[in-house]
């Protein structure tokens, strides 16, 4: 039996699960990559498994990184709007054999992640309002 493309995969879960947009699904895999590389972690190999907080993380800053202060728009124009939903792609290319997991992880590891605003405005928001007074 021959082994599905990433994209053909997308296109099954998409049939299956419409939530999110397929670039959803490529900007996971990106992430993943991202994190991986950041914490050092072998390409391959019984290393390399990263955990839902550090995927989160890893999320958060490629997400800055590559969109700026548009991150959250971007991310919810895919259907993202809270790290469940990072969750539930992830677990869907789990299912697809696309990516792994351990005995330990589960979909709901990513409802303890981080609240969007703060995760991707504060980053850009102005430090403090500078107040003029009125020179005499």
């Amino acid at each position: 039996m021959r082994k599905i493309t990433f994209e053909e995969a997308v296109a099954q879960i998409r049939n299956e699960d419409p939530r999110y947009a397929p670039e959803a699904y490529h900007f996971i895999r990106e992430a993943l990559d991202f994190t991986t590389r950041s914490l050092k972690k072998p390409t391959d190999g019984p290393g390399r498994h990263v955990s839902a907080t550090e995927l989160l993380e890893g999320i958060r800053q490629y997400a800055l990184k590559e969109y700026g202060p548009l991150a959250m728009t971007v991310l919810q124009a895919w259907g993202i709007r809270q790290c469940a939903d990072f969750g539930q792609i992830v677990f869907n290319l789990v299912n697809k054999k696309f990516l792994g997991k351990t005995d330990d992880d589960s979909v709901r590891d990513f409802d303890r992640g981080y609240d969007f605003a703060t995760a991707f405005r504060t980053p850009f928001a102005p430090e403090k309002k500078c107040r003029i007074r009125n020179a005499k």
